[in-house]
């Protein structure tokens, strides 16, 4: 009898283990409002409802082999025309929200990580690294480890942010920079 409620109870335990839930991470580091404060401190912006056409869209992903997951821009225009949108990329398993600042000449002036919700990658977090975007714009396609430093344990975290900025840079080339 020992035997069988040792085995029981082991089972068990190990079917714990094997159906226990995933455990998420995620950590909100600035609210929307935050990062129109960090990237335009003294910019007064107007939210501008933009919704692509499957047109946009299909010129975009052939322009930079990059998919547009989603028909809708949400980004605001400041009083100068420089342009703060809102994103989300995917990490490794999760979505990764960003704020980036286009200029009107369609230069990237700021990046800020909203929400990150993976467990580990979190290094792109660091301004240094951020910071490589700075100036970017549609004339160059960036490629991690090329124009852009990967750093290890957060390659998938660097790759689609990367491609990430270069969606957003195509999407002020076709079609922000023309409203």
């Amino acid at each position: 009898m020992k035997r069988r409620n040792f085995i029981k109870n082991t089972l068990l335990g190990l079917s714990g283990l094997v159906l226990a839930p995933k455990v998420a991470f995620s950590k909100t580091f600035l609210t929307i409002e935050q990062a129109q404060k960090i990237l335009y401190p003294e910019q007064k912006l107007t939210l501008v409802p933009i919704t692509l056409t499957e047109e946009q869209m299909e010129s975009i992903e052939d322009a930079i082999d990059i998919r547009v997951r989603h028909d809708w821009v949400k980004a605001w225009r400041t009083e100068d025309n420089d342009w703060f949108i809102v994103d989300q990329v995917i990490g490794k398993h999760e979505n990764i929200d960003l704020a980036v600042s286009i200029s009107k000449e369609g230069n990237v002036t700021g990046i800020e990580v909203l929400t990150y919700r993976e467990s580990y990658g979190s290094q792109i977090m660091h301004p240094k690294w951020r910071a490589q975007f700075h100036g970017k714009n549609s004339s160059e396609f960036l490629k991690l480890d090329k124009q852009i430093k990967n750093i290890s344990g957060a390659t998938l975290s660097c790759r689609h942010v990367t491609d990430g900025i270069n969606r957003l840079n195509e999407t002020w080339k076709q079609v922000l920079s023309l409203l």
